[in-house]
């Protein structure tokens, strides 16, 4: 089933881009192909050239835009994926139907006296196939055909008529205008990889913080358990020794077992119940440094009265900070993030607004991680939103999540907090 359209607005700042890319190369083609296209139907043309040659120009100009064009698009994902092959098979019809293109423009300007208009002829019958071209090879390489291709020139324009002088400028005039598209083409999809390059060095940088801490826990675990599930394994190993003499110190060896279990079982609590907390004036702190260090303009509003709350609020609150935070960074495209935290009347109240949203992203995978609040689609699905709102509901707060004002989305969580237990 096909995908549906994305309207301009629904799309991703980097997709965006790539459109807005990919478009202004197909205009660059096609709008050579229609300037040949339309100087091919001029009165001298028309009237001049042979009846054939005047059927088959336009023709092969249609041709050389329809191929070119399909070569532009391999071309283009090609150059975004380092080490893809265009195979021979799918350049060579394009660069056969440019050349006689070509080959038609230099007939028609030997049959009729087109000595202004032949430079922008040939360039216009070259573009197509060379804005493809410029981005199946190195930059040497480029240079290197354009030389050839001006050397070329060089020895068949002056067949048309034209005098020395007129042909060495036509050919530099069409020297320039096909590297001045190679240029143009070849920066703008350099710029595109960068951008996609950042993007997933963003990705690469959520799930390398999300990675280091599995492992801190890992570590955690592995440093309480390790030493007393081994002291457990030698005691319960010495206490089967023990039975099996009928010693009655095989009793005491268990009772040991059964406390360094029970105390292990308390430390691993522990472990887990300091990786599920979090401190909100950390987490606040932690939110404005890394989207700041992402490149989004993070505004944190937070006096120190709402701060100054319950421990067990501020680890509610601490969470959605730490989520929202997250997915602003692994879903949507935002350029600003809003975190403020007031109190309100018998409540304390936490939002979090950022721009940037996808339409239909990141919710339902977000949220599904258990890590992040979603950006860009309806609220109430996802286990994260779950999980905080399970937080939440422990301390009797509340979470709602859904589109702001201007294409933005906000997540607000409220605690109701007794004036008395605010220790200011």
């Amino acid at each position: 089933m096909k995908r549906p359209v994305k309207s301009w607005s629904g799309r991703s700042g980097l997709s965006k881009v790539d459109l807005y890319t990919r478009v202004t190369a197909y205009m660059l083609l096609w709008a050579a192909v229609l300037v040949l296209g339309l100087l091919l139907l001029i009165r001298p043309i028309r009237h001049d050239a042979p009846p054939l040659l005047v059927v088959v120009a336009p023709l092969l100009d249609l041709a050389n835009g329809v191929l070119c064009h399909r070569l532009l698009r391999r071309a283009m994902d090609a150059y975004l994926r380092p080490g893809t092959v265009i195979p021979p098979r799918e350049v060579l019809p394009a660069a056969a139907v440019a050349a006689a293109t070509t080959g038609a423009v230099l007939l028609a300007a030997s049959a009729t006296d087109l000595a202004e208009l032949l430079p922008g002829m040939l360039a216009a019958a070259l573009m197509p196939f060379l804005a493809g071209h410029c981005l199946l090879h190195r930059l040497r390489f480029v240079a290197l055909h354009q030389a050839l291709l001006a050397g070329v020139l060089l020895l068949l324009v002056p067949l048309t008529g034209l005098s020395r002088g007129q042909s060495l400028a036509a050919v530099v005039t069409v020297v320039f205008l096909t590297g001045w598209l190679a240029f143009t083409v070849r920066l703008s999809l350099w710029v595109l990889g960068v951008v996609f390059e950042l993007r997933e060095a963003r990705d690469v940088q959520a799930r390398l913080a999300v990675a280091e801490e599995r492992l801190r826990f890992g570590r955690d675990l592995h440093d309480i358990l390790g030493r007393n599930l081994s002291v457990i394994a030698l005691k319960s190993e010495l206490a089967v020794q023990l039975a099996r003499r009928e010693r009655p110190e095989a009793v005491d060896q268990m009772i040991e077992v059964q406390r360094i279990a029970r105390e292990s079982q308390r430390e691993v609590r522990d472990v887990v119940r300091g990786y599920r907390e979090a401190d909100l004036r950390v987490e606040l702190e932690g939110a404005r440094g890394v989207l700041d260090a992402a490149g989004i303009d993070c505004a944190v509003d937070s006096p120190g009265p709402a701060l100054d709350l319950p421990a067990e609020v501020q680890a509610a609150l601490g969470w959605v900070v730490r989520e929202t935070t997250t997915n602003v960074l692994r879903h949507g495209d935002a350029r600003r993030c809003a975190i403020a935290v007031r109190e309100e009347r018998d409540a304390v109240l936490l939002t979090v607004e950022n721009d940037g949203v996808r339409t239909g992203d990141g919710m339902d995978r977000g949220m599904g991680t258990g890590v992040g609040t979603a950006t860009g689609v309806a609220a109430g699905a996802g286990t994260g939103l779950v999980g905080l709102r399970e937080r939440l509901a422990a301390v009797g707060g509340t979470l709602d999540a859904g589109p702001g004002a201007d294409g933005t989305f906000l997540v607000t969580a409220r605690i109701p907090v007794a004036r008395a237990e605010v220790r200011r």
